[in-house]
């Protein structure tokens, strides 16, 4: 009886820490890749971008203080990471795009407008093309896309 149990209960100990194990070391490659991208960027501190946020394949991390930003997308399809030094950036918007006829939100950018130039820089956040769960994901990044164009916008205007 003694035996039984403690071999259930190994059994059971193995079945709860594989799917923790790789979980933890997918987190950490996850972790060590921001990394590398914020010391590309920034490479004598890249500590100092002090907010970092990720969802659905997409990071973005900002130094509000020297006001440097950057979109990191993870997307299987399309995996970039892009810099923007918004010291020179005189404001920022988000840019939904619908389908014809519809309500049905098909891509998300951030277009940047640039202070000496007034170039507008677009950089894109969401496409349908690469969502793979197709419009349950568009929710939550709209949403997530607003909360970071106004941690954007209060860090240009300081």
């Amino acid at each position: 009886m003694e035996t039984t149990t403690t071999i259930m209960g190994i059994v059971i100990l193995i079945i709860v820490a594989i799917p923790v194990y790789f979980s933890a070391r997918s987190s950490k490659a996850s972790k060590t890749r921001i990394l590398n991208i914020k010391k590309r960027f920034n490479p004598t501190n890249p500590e100092s971008f002090d907010l970092t946020e990720s969802i659905n394949n997409k990071t973005l991390t900002i130094d509000q203080k020297n006001k440097k930003f950057i979109l990191m997308n993870f997307n299987p399809n399309q995996q970039e990471s892009i810099y923007v030094d918004l010291n020179t950036i005189a404001s920022c918007k988000l840019i939904p795009t619908t389908d014809a006829g519809s309500d049905t939100i098909i891509k998300i950018d951030f277009e940047f407008q640039e202070a000496a130039s007034s170039k507008k820089i677009t950089i894109p956040f969401y496409d349908f093309d690469d969502d793979r769960i197709k419009q349950i994901s568009v929710y939550q990044d709209h949403q997530f896309a607003k909360k970071w164009l106004k941690i954007i916008q209060d860090s240009i205007s300081r």
